[in-house]
């Protein structure tokens, strides 16, 4: 009987446990913006991921964020989000964040 009891009351307060850490519903990603400044060559820039989420509000994703760019001859990014210019030229930078892409198309000054 003592042993039923006492497996009653984990599972309870187990149950209650989770529960209380129960956050109810996540937002979910809708769109990612990015932004970034005008770069010369031979300049570095930081530029921002935003996330708009299902429930209106925005997040700060940048440092969540995988980066990229389209043309690594033009200008090159880092897993946060710092790009640096190399050459004139076009280049799309791209921050994903939980499967949603944002673009920023640059272009790099000479």
């Amino acid at each position: 009987m003592t042993q039923r009891l006492m497996t009653l009351s984990l599972a309870g307060g187990l149950a209650l446990a989770l529960t209380a850490c129960s956050t109810g519903p996540s937002s979910s990603v809708m769109s990612v913006a990015v932004i970034g400044p005008t770069l010369q060559v031979g300049a570095t820039g930081q530029f921002r991921a935003t996330a708009t989420l299902s429930d209106g509000t925005t997040q700060d994703v940048t440092s969540a964020s995988t980066w990229t760019s389209s043309a690594t001859s033009v200008a090159t990014v880092t897993a946060a989000g710092v790009v640096t210019a190399l050459t004139p030229g076009a280049t799309t930078i791209t921050a994903t964040y939980q499967g949603t892409a944002g673009k920023d198309p640059i272009q790099v000054i000479g």
